[in-house]
């Protein structure tokens, strides 16, 4: 079952992340998807989720918080998308996240792949095709894959893994006319667990693929205009 949780984000924190201090730019696959797009609309919203999401790598993957009244024009959309994709994808976790002016959406690996494969099942096919539908009717929204595993092995293999998962995820997607130039990817292993990996029931909350549903930078700019003419 999903559960719908919000994610505060203080302005305090997301101004002290930076993109680059973060490792987020050199971590960034050279052959990523929508690089220039997503790493606009990166520099522009975000930060501070790693530590109030129990995930300490998240929050480099978005960047500062927009805030004030464009934010909250922002965040009236993304409560608008978050709520179509809880009734469209009741298979994954759904989260408003940095005051909600992004969302992030967490689908178990073992829903999507089978042990050791990258190779999506029948049943994350058709969750990620209404995934897709809900993306093509949001266009002004950019996405970030970012593939997880547990620490069972060796590291570089699960960072592997992980990644090859995610280009998975975004290959589905890309068959099913989501535009690249809007999705970039990353695979981090063992590196960001949201539980404890001592534990069977740990392991198994690690191994996951988050999607980050960012503001494009269109999305942003209108927002501030709207905002101005409010003034």
């Amino acid at each position: 079952m999903k559960k719908t949780t919000t994610i505060l984000a203080t302005s305090a924190l997301a101004l002290s992340i930076s993109l680059s201090g973060c490792g987020f730019l050199q971590k960034m696959d050279k052959t990523v998807l929508g690089a220039g797009t997503g790493t606009a609309a990166g520099a522009a919203i975000g930060a501070g989720i790693g530590n109030t999401a129990g995930n300490a790598g998240a929050g480099a993957l978005i960047g500062g918080i927009v805030g004030g009244v464009a934010g909250g024009l922002i965040g009236n959309h993304m409560e608008k998308q978050a709520k179509e994709l809880e009734k469209a994808v009741p298979e994954a976790e759904v989260e408003r996240v940095n005051n909600g002016e992004a969302i992030r959406v967490t689908f178990d690996s073992g829903i999507l792949f089978g042990f050791d494969n990258t190779a999506l099942s029948p049943q994350s096919r058709e969750a990620l095709t209404r995934f897709a539908a809900n993306m093509n009717a949001n266009p002004q929204t950019n996405i970030r894959i970012v593939g997880h595993t547990d620490s069972t092995g060796k590291h570089a293999y699960n960072v592997g893994l992980s990644k090859r998962r995610a280009e998975s995820v975004v290959n589905f997607l890309r068959e099913h006319q989501v535009s690249s130039t809007r999705m970039t990817l990353d695979g981090v292993g063992p590196d960001q667990p949201i539980a404890d990996n001592g534990t069977p029931e740990g392991r198994a909350k690690n191994r996951r693929v988050e999607v980050f549903i960012l503001p494009s930078q269109e999305m942003i700019n209108e927002a501030k205009a709207e905002a101005a003419k409010q003034k």
